[in-house]
């Protein structure tokens, strides 16, 4: 988030303050005598329900459907999914579903060997998260060492012979 951004947030929390506290004081009275706190999922939803509106969540749905990778890193793409898919639950309805999804936006540089792993019948989204990087952080080092070795190469400062056998 850059400064505007969170000086935004932060001026809209300060608005909402009041507000938010009597709405949240409404839900706690509208419970059953004697019923448990509400737990945070349960606040969580309420909350998003009454102060967000639909055309607001149907735009995070469509941000979903359309999220690719692209040129964010793994872990940052993996955040944005993490974030936009609760505003799309229908298209992730089993656990499968989450991981095809996820691989799917990958960039073409890590997609096939993270298609490969998520067809692993014990491959979980944790584990496609923690794959996926690790084999781009692999697929740029090699990178790296391929073009460190091809310019020591073209500048004749490569240890091998250049007799050309």
């Amino acid at each position: 988030m850059c400064a505007s951004e969170i000086e935004t947030v932060e001026l809209a929390s300060y608005h909402l303050k009041e507000v938010t506290y009597s709405w949240f004081e409404l839900l706690e009275d509208s419970r059953e005598e004697g019923s448990s706190p509400a737990r945070w999922s349960e606040f969580a939803d309420a909350f998003i329900d009454h102060f967000f509106p639909a055309e607001t969540k149907a735009a995070c749905a469509a941000k979903f459907e359309n999220l690719r990778q692209g040129s964010l890193s793994v872990w940052d793409y993996h955040m944005r999914f993490a974030y936009l898919s609760k505003y799309a639950i229908y298209m992730l309805p089993i656990i499968e579903a989450r991981v095809r999804r996820f691989v799917q936006g990958l960039s073409p540089f890590v997609i096939n060997e993270a298609a490969t792993a998520a067809l692993n019948s014990d491959m979980n989204y944790g584990k496609i998260v923690a794959f996926a990087p690790a084999t781009e952080t692999h697929k740029l080092r090699n990178r790296m060492e391929r073009e460190v070795n091809n310019k020591a190469r073209s500048t004749g400062k490569f240890g091998g012979s250049s007799s050309g056998g």
